[in-house]
């Protein structure tokens, strides 16, 4: 059942309203700040999220308003309830070890009210319009606005508040929270590619360094073989359980699976999204072996999930062969910047990528824990990864 809460905020002028369903959300009021119509903050992609994940992820939305009722900011929290005796300490983002399984969450059920994207890495929780308000007020009320929500008798009582993930270039603003009792840290790094003036993947080539260019060439002929597919909605219809068993293979080895995607989400992301959002299949003759998805936003290009076949991957260079289509795709849709996400650091390094650090914030919903959590979030660290150069030239 809809519900809607509006309050005003203690600290300012700004009022905010909650919303359990994406039917509910003022198109006009939520457009009018996502003026760069970012694909994640839009209310298509909303409503596909909610309508094919709501079985395991509750989702809300909560919009501010200034003293004029102009919409000034919103957010798009995702809260999913875990147990942690099914944890192995490896479900955790970077290299947690056991310590927070053991002394923190262990035998409970564990709710965690997200306010970003499962499904992205990125800045996709929280959006102001910085002409109106400053960072200051902006995160000073989503503090409020989360953590009376929180408490509301209308959802789960969550029992971490986490944002996730912030750029370095948003550090500055982001650590506002740490004023309202969030404790920060980072996790594993984002592999991000520059592009520079390579007209095509010949001059890509040709600006790294001799191995590195014959590891390209190795990569191309072992994979040779492979024939890449563009998927329709159609196509991830017909390939849905090869894609399913595809992508829980990935799962399986992932070092962060908590939430999982709905095969349905990726046909009717292709629907909506149209070129917006790649979905590509690899075959070795007939049989699916791998995808790749990925979304274009702008002068980015943002690779998303991908399927493999594991028993294929090594002899036909399957993952690495996607690291080198995803530079080829972006090189043709001419965006400026590949991210490539976490994981595999020096892999992805070898095809010119460079670590960029990301950071969260959390906060437990009890004083006394959140105060125990403190030691315990500075134990955490990235995992450690080694980096190559494979160009002739620094690249910037």
């Amino acid at each position: 059942m809809l519900y809607k809460i509006r309050t005003k905020c203690n600290v300012s002028s700004l009022t905010y309203k909650y919303y359990n369903t994406f039917q509910a959300i003022p198109q006009k009021d939520w457009n009018s700040v996502n003026t760069n119509n970012c694909i994640f903050f839009s209310l298509p992609y909303i409503k596909i999220l909610e309508q094919t994940l709501s079985e395991n992820i509750e989702f809300n939305y909560i919009i501010f308003y200034n003293s004029k009722n102009l919409a000034v900011a919103f957010a798009i929290t995702q809260l999913f309830i875990f147990n942690s005796d099914q944890l192995k300490p490896n479900d955790f983002p970077c290299k947690l070890g056991d310590t927070i399984t053991k002394k923190l969450i262990a035998n409970m059920d564990i709710s965690v009210l997200t306010c970003g994207n499962l499904f992205a890495c990125g800045e996709y929780g929280f959006k102001y319009n910085e002409s109106l308000i400053d960072a200051k007020t902006a995160y000073e009320n989503l503090s409020k606005a989360l953590r009376k929500f929180g408490k509301s008798d209308s959802v789960n009582k969550p029992s971490f508040l986490l944002f996730k993930e912030f750029w370095p270039t948003s550090f500055s603003e982001s650590d506002q929270l740490e004023l309202h009792d969030f404790r920060s840290f980072k996790i594993d790094v984002n592999m991000v590619l520059q592009l520079q003036n390579w007209t095509t993947f010949e001059d890509y080539l040709a600006s790294m360094r001799t191995k590195f260019r014959t590891r390209a060439k190795t990569v191309f002929k072992k994979s040779a073989p492979l024939t890449v597919k563009k998927f329709t909605s159609q196509d991830i219809e017909n390939y849905k359980h090869e894609i399913s068993n595809l992508y829980s293979s990935v799962l399986e080895n992932a070092d962060f699976k908590l939430a999982k995607q709905n095969i349905a989400t990726f046909k009717s992301l292709k629907n909506e999204f149209q070129t917006h959002f790649l979905f590509n299949g690899y075959f070795l003759q007939e049989k699916l072996v791998a995808f790749s998805t990925a979304f274009v936003l702008d002068d980015v290009l943002e690779a998303n999930h991908i399927g493999i076949d594991y028993n294929f991957n090594k002899t036909y260079a399957i993952y690495q062969r996607m690291l080198y289509d995803y530079v080829k795709i972006a090189m043709s849709k001419k965006v400026k910047e590949l991210r490539l996400g976490r994981t595999a650091e020096i892999i992805k390094s070898t095809i010119g990528a460079k670590p960029v650090d990301m950071k969260l914030y959390v906060r437990h919903r009890n004083s006394f824990s959140n105060t125990l959590l403190k030691p315990l979030v500075e134990l955490i660290s990235p995992s450690e990864y080694e980096i190559r150069n494979p160009f002739k030239t620094q690249q910037t």
